[in-house]
């Protein structure tokens, strides 16, 4: 598939947003995030909110990008019974109701904990259903089975998780706030991980010998022996080539793998890790901070992959063996 740019920053800054709001609001509502502190007084949890907020709604619009009418995007709410994309759609907006309230109580009431925890907390699980539903818009399409299947759905929800944690450990270190960066510190690096790990495995499911579909199957002609292009449908390139037939070669993909795991995995966990247990102050913010930005760049590199690996079943009729 051809990876469009505002869908690669779409899934990446709403995944990250999301990810943020549920553990500002889950430390919230045990008491381990100050409502705010000496040095910030409300400027913290408006700078914390806003960078959350900000990554979900500059996500929301840029998805839009791709559309040939963009004006026409609220059309796709209506549809919420049969399409993922209109279930996202809604669910964010929804999401965006407790968020907010959450948000109205911590930065202009001073009040985090109490009722106002619990609203956040629900705004925080809104946040990941809405992560999911974004999962099934690729997970439930069947012709494309690059994404459909499971690992897509829990990496979207642990890509979510951990690019939040990484964020909320860089804010928090920011503001001083040295024991609520050390509550994410143990869910940052299991998520690290368990991110590395879901990635391997989803890499290795989709380049197995085991096909899908298959020239033969696709046009059923298969009980007659094996199916070839005797000739191009087309004299050019047209959209279907340009948009599901964009290919990538195995070796590209293979760098881009490993420039995914080191940025995005591998070096925020040992640069967090030194940071938290062997520096102080300035160097220690450093660290976390580019930690936290190799988070991000690792992730923009993996959602890219994630569409330039993908292969639609209609690129059989043009000369693919199978998907």
């Amino acid at each position: 598939m051809h990876p469009a740019k505002s869908v690669i920053y779409f899934t990446t800054a709403t995944g990250a947003g999301y990810g943020l709001f549920f553990w500002l609001a889950l430390l919230s509502f045990h008491g381990h995030i100050p409502a705010n502190n000496a040095v910030g007084f409300h400027l913290m949890p408006f700078v914390m909110l806003a960078v959350a907020f900000g990554l979900v709604i500059s996500g929301l619009l840029s998805s839009t990008g791709h559309l040939g009418h963009p004006e026409r995007a609220w059309r796709a709410l209506s549809q919420w019974r049969s399409s993922w994309l209109s279930r996202e759609g809604v669910m964010a907006i929804l999401t965006f109701i407790p968020m907010s309230i959450f948000a109205v109580y911590w930065v202009f009431l001073g009040q985090n904990t109490g009722v106002p925890g619990i609203i956040g907390m629900v705004g925080a699980f809104m946040a990941l259903v809405t992560v999911f539903t974004t999962s099934m818009i690729y997970a439930s399409l069947k012709t494309i089975p690059a994404w459909h299947n499971i690992w897509t759905k829990i990496g979207y929800l642990v890509m979510s998780l951990m690019s939040g944690a990484v964020l909320g450990i860089a804010l928090t270190s920011v503001f001083g706030l040295t024991d609520v960066a050390f509550h994410l510190f143990n869910p940052v690096g299991l998520l690290l991980v368990l991110g590395l790990i879901i990635k391997i495995i989803y890499w290795q499911h989709i380049h197995s010998d085991k096909a899908v579909s298959t020239a033969e199957s696709a046009t059923g002609l298969g009980r007659f022996g094996k199916v070839s292009l005797a000739a191009s449908p087309h004299s050019a390139d047209n959209y279907l080539l340009k948009e599901m037939g964009f290919s990538i070669a195995r070796k590209h993909a293979a760098k881009l793998r490993w420039i995914v795991a080191i940025l995005g995995f591998v070096l925020p966990f040992i640069l967090i890790g030194v940071a938290m247990h062997y520096l102080q102050d300035t160097a220690k913010l450093l660290i976390i901070l580019i930690a936290a930005a190799s988070c991000l760049l690792g992730l923009l590199f993996e959602r890219w992959l994630f569409f330039a690996e993908a292969k639609h079943t209609v690129t059989l009729y043009y000369g693919q063996d199978k998907v």
